[in-house]
C-alpha cells in the first residue's frame, strides 16, 4: 500500500536535532543486576592466569590461554545451569598461522548462546577477546595480566550473560570471549565465519576492548563517557555500491553507524553519568579490534572502549622505569566505570534483541517535488517510523516525518529528497524499536551480495 502525507510545512532546525532513545532501555532490574563485585573478582581471576597469550600453554591447569579458556567456559555453563539450560555453550576452533603466529595453534573461542523464542537466527553479538599480551607480542612466556586488555571486555561478556539469560528475547543473544586478537583478530574471524556457517542473521555485533579505565597515561580522566567506533564506508562495499553512494549518499550511513546513533540515544535512559562520545572511525587511527572481521564479512558492528586510554598499562611488560610504573594491572582499572559501560551493553542487548531487524528502504526522489520511500516488511515487525535528517546533520531527528504507519510504502509530499537522508525504522507489538537503516546505497543491515 501507498501513503500520502500532506505538505511538510515545518523544518525542524540542525540545532535541534536530537537524537531519540528509539527503543526501552533494560529495565531496573538489570541495573540492579550487573554487580560491580562479579566484575573486579572476574579480572582477578583472568590476571591470575599468569599470561593469556594466544601462544602460551594450553594444557596447564593454572597458568596460560587454556586454563582461562575453561574458566571461562565454566562460567557461562555456570549462567546455563541458572537459567534451568537457557544457554548453549559452544567452543568453534581452527588452525591459525600468520605474522604473529608462526607456526600451527589451535584457536578457541568460547561461546554462549541464547536461542530467541521467536526468531532464532536473528542475532545480537556481544564479545571480548580472553587473550594478553606483553610488550613484545610474540613473548608467551612473561607475566601478561591483561587487567584491561581485556579482562574487562571478557568480565562483561560473562556479567551480561549473567544478567539477561534470567531474561527472555524473541531474538537471539550470542555472549562469546575470543582469543587470538593480539596476534592479529583471529578470534573475531573464526567467530564471523561460525556466524555465516550457522545461518545466522546479524543485526548488531557490540564488541567491547578494554572499557575499565577512566584515566590516560597523561594524567587526563573521564569516567563520563565510553566511546563508541563505527565505520563510514562500508568494508564490504562493492565498487557499484561505492558508486551509487558517490551519487546518492551512504558514506555516514553504514549499519555499524546508525548502531551506534541508536546506542548514544539509549545513554541517557540507562544512567545519568555515563553518555556515548561517538568516533566515526572504524578503530582507533592505525590501530584495530575484532570488530573488523565481522565488518569485512557485511555484519554490523562497533566498538566500546574507554573514553581516554592509559598507553603505560596495555601491552606493556610489568616494571618500574624512570620512576614510572608499567603493566596492565587490576590497580590500574575503575570498576564503577566498568560497571556503567557493563549497563550500557545489558541495556542495548536487551533492546537490540527485542525489536525487529531493520527494514532496509530505498528513497526515490529524482526530478520531482516529493519523496517516495519504500521497503519490504520485517518479521515482528507490527508498524514503521520514517525518519529524515539534513545532509549535513549528524543525528536523525527528534520525532519521525511518519509514525507507526502499518504500510511498506510512503509518499512525502513537499519533501525533496536532495536535501535529506531518510530512513525507517521497525517496531514491534510491545514497542521496541530497532535502530534506523538508512534509505541509501549500503543502507540495509545485511551483508552485501556480490554486485550490490
Amino acid at each position: 500500500m501507498h501513503r500520502k502525507l500532506s505538505p511538510i510545512a515545518r523544518i525542524v532546525p540542525a540545532a535541534l536535532c536530537m537524537s531519540l532513545a528509539f527503543a526501552a532501555p533494560a529495565g531496573a532490574e538489570d541495573k540492579a543486576d550487573v554487580s560491580e563485585a562479579r566484575l573486579h573478582a572476574d579480572v582477578e581471576k583472568l590476571v591470575s592466569f599468569g599470561t593469556r597469550h594466544t601462544l602460551s600453554s594450553q594444557t596447564d591447569p593454572r597458568r596460560g590461554i587454556g586454563a582461562a579458556r575453561r574458566w571461562a567456559e565454566a562460567q557461562f555453563r555456570a549462567s546455563a545451569k541458572a537459567c534451568g539450560g537457557c544457554l548453549d555453550v559452544v567452543t568453534p576452533e581452527t588452525m591459525v598461522s600468520g605474522r604473529r603466529i608462526p607456526e600451527p595453534v589451535r584457536l578457541v573461542d568460547v561461546v554462549a548462546i541464547q536461542r530467541g523464542t521467536e526468531r532464532p537466527n536473528e542475532v545480537v553479538i556481544v564479545q571480548g577477546h580472553i587473550d594478553s599480551r606483553a610488550s613484545d607480542v610474540m613473548d608467551a612466556t612473561s607475566d601478561a595480566p591483561g587487567a584491561n586488555d581485556d579482562g574487562s571486555g571478557t568480565a562483561l561478556v560473562l556479567e551480561a550473560a549473567r544478567v539477561l539469560s534470567q531474561r527472555s528475547f524473541p531474538t537471539t543473544i550470542v555472549y562469546a570471549v575470543l582469543s587470538g586478537e593480539e596476534q592479529g583478530l583471529y578470534g573475531g574471524r573464526l567467530l564471523a565465519d561460525y556466524a555465516k556457517q550457522q545461518g545466522w542473521t546479524v543485526k548488531a555485533v557490540l564488541n567491547n576492548d578494554i572499557v575499565g579505565g577512566s584515566c590516560g597515561s597523561d594524567g587526563y580522566c573521564d569516567d563520563t563517557h565510553v566511546r563508541v567506533f563505527s565505520e563510514g564506508p562500508r568494508a564490504d562495499a562493492t565498487d557499484k555500491t561505492r558508486a551509487a553512494a558517490r551519487r546518492f549518499g551512504g558514506e555516514n550511513d553504514s549499519p555499524g553507524r546508525n548502531i551506534s546513533r541508536y546506542v548514544a540515544a539509549l545513554a541517557g535512559g540507562v544512567q545519568d553519568d555515563l553518555a556515548v562520545r561517538q568516533i566515526w572511525r572504524a578503530d582507533r587511527m592505525g590501530r584495530g579490534g575484532d570488530q573488523l572481521p565481522f565488518l569485512e564479512s557485511g555484519y554490523p558492528a562497533v566498538r566500546f572502549t574507554v573514553a581516554v586510554e592509559d598507553y603505560d598499562h596495555q601491552h606493556q611488560d610489568l616494571r618500574t622505569q624512570d620512576g614510572v610504573t608499567y603493566g596492565d594491572t587490576v590497580d590500574e582499572m575503575d570498576f564503577p566505570y566498568l560497571a556503567k559501560v557493563t549497563r550500557l551493553n545489558v541495556a542495548a542487548l536487551a533492546a537490540l534483541a527485542a525489536a525487529p531487524l531493520p527494514p532496509a528502504p530505498v528513497a526515490d526522489a529524482a526530478v520531482k517535488t516529493w519523496t517516495d520511500v519504500t521497503w519490504k516488511p520485517v518479521a515482528g515487525a507490527v508498524a514503521y517510523n520514517v525518519w529524515r535528517r539534513r545532509t549535513d546533520a549528524a543525528e536523525w531527528e527528534a520525532e519521525p516525518v511518519a509514525a507507526r504507519t502499518p504500510e511498506t510504502s510512503i509518499k512525502l509530499e513537499g519533501l525533496r529528497g536532495d536535501d535529506w537522508i531518510l530512513g525507517v525504522s521497525a517496531v514491534a507489538a510491545d514497542g521496541s524499536e530497532s535502530p534506523v537503516a538508512a534509505a541509501v546505497p549500503g543502507g540495509g543491515f545485511g551483508p552485501l551480495a556480490n554486485g550490490d
